[in-house]
């Protein structure tokens, strides 16, 4: 199906996912930081590819949907994907909190109410939210699914006497990704459509270097060690991971996730390395 592509946040993964996906159709790209947008639809246009830009606060319920209102006037919304967060080293808990959690649950919304018959989402978690899963109750886990967006940030746990540093919270909103993709899947299926998350492992973005360089740097190089892999995974690797689960091929799959870490959280559970906590 041809339409209106929208790709939200254009650090080191969005532009590749946007490269990958947008020849050959309208694309939409948004980003909070006007100075990367412009750069990104710069160097994008000079490949030939048709692009509009917006700016977004994806915390911001109302932003989001003027940005989900943008993309419904240039055709038919055909595929969304979401790559924008912010990581422990770059931003305090709350912020984590406002962009990574809510982020995501006003994406959900406001896109689930335009997304076309046929169309497809596709949410950026992690696999901390992965390895976060063990850690939260049942109830925890059904208030980050069910909980409205405009109460999320309310819940007693996200408090910041309840979240000690910047890594709990990121664990804590890359698991409510997750959760918060599989209940949408129902609400975006009425529309006929499909939503699903990839949780990546370490991406050599600039994003994933900045955390390499700082104090969980160490643990994650010993992680890529014993992976499957034993190798950093690169913005491409998740490029086709979103090709995939956006196109015709994953036309039964929706309302899951991903995992692309290169085999870093089987390499934790089978016991080559201690599970790292928050």
């Amino acid at each position: 199906m041809t339409g209106v592509l929208v790709v939200i946040g254009v650090g080191g993964m969005g532009e590749v996912i946007a490269r990958r996906l947008g020849a050959g159709r309208k694309m939409l790209l948004a980003d909070f930081n006007a100075q990367l947008l412009e750069a990104a639809a710069t160097k994008l246009r000079g490949e030939g590819y048709a692009i509009t830009t917006a700016a977004v606060d994806v915390s911001v319920r109302e932003s989001v949907a003027a940005l989900a209102a943008t993309a419904a006037g240039l055709g038919p919304v055909t595929d969304v994907v979401h790559t924008a967060g912010l990581s422990p080293v770059q931003a305090s808990v709350e912020a984590i909190l406002a962009v990574d959690l809510l982020g995501v649950a006003h994406m959900l919304d406001e896109f689930g109410a335009v997304i076309a018959p046929g169309g497809a989402g596709v949410v950026i978690a992690s696999m901390a939210g992965t390895m976060a899963a063990g850690q939260l109750p049942p109830e925890a886990e059904g208030a980050l699914a069910l909980t409205p967006a405009d109460q999320l940030l309310s819940l007693p746990f996200l408090s910041s006497a309840a979240v000690p540093n910047p890594g709990a919270a990121y664990g804590l909103a890359k698991r409510a990704a997750q959760l918060r993709v599989q209940a949408a899947s129902l609400a975006w299926g009425k529309r006929g459509a499909r939503v699903n998350s990839i949780s990546p492992g370490v991406i050599s973005t600039p994003m994933g270097q900045a955390e390499l360089s700082g104090e969980s740097g160490e643990m994650m190089r010993a992680m890529i060690a014993v992976s499957g892999t034993g190798r950093i995974g690169t913005p491409s690797d998740i490029a086709e991971a979103a090709a995939f689960l956006l196109g015709p091929s994953a036309s039964f799959v929706t309302g899951t996730d991903l995992l692309a870490d290169g085999g870093v959280v089987a390499a934790l559970r089978s016991g080559a390395l201690p599970t790292p906590t928050a």
